[in-house]
């Protein structure tokens, strides 16, 4: 199994930082909400050059709140990218564990197997 390139680029906390690595672009979002939202370009697109993630937001009338939507979705895909879990480290489970198990089990089958109706035939 190959091993992931990790991105090597850090996420800005501020969004101003974040925004001026990003491509903006503005259109006209469409669908429900009437004219307003038909003849402006309120629909924005956010590119982030360095790992080409995009993040779109089109919900709002206005630009600027459907910019701070695309730049909470790109900074939450960002971290997406970025993390990554801590490698599984394999158990082993010891002997005398395992033969107790087996204990446990063949008793509780035992118990079950006394609660079945008696058959009539070997009376």
């Amino acid at each position: 199994m190959e091993k992931e390139a990790l991105p090597d680029f850090e996420i800005p906390d501020s969004d101003t930082e974040l925004l001026a690595e990003c491509r903006v672009e503005t259109f006209r979002a469409g669908g429900p909400g009437g004219q307003h939202q038909n003849t402006t370009e309120s629909g924005v697109r956010l590119v982030h050059i360095p790992s080409g993630l995009r993040a779109v937001a089109r919900e709002e009338r206005s630009q600027h709140r459907n910019r701070a939507r695309a730049l909470e979705r790109l900074r939450k895909k960002l971290e997406e990218l970025l993390h990554h879990d801590a490698p599984r480290v394999s158990t082993h489970v010891p002997a005398k564990e395992k033969k107790r198990r087996l204990q446990d089990k063949r008793r509780r089958g035992g118990t079950k197997r006394l609660r079945t109706r008696p058959d009539p035939e070997n009376d």
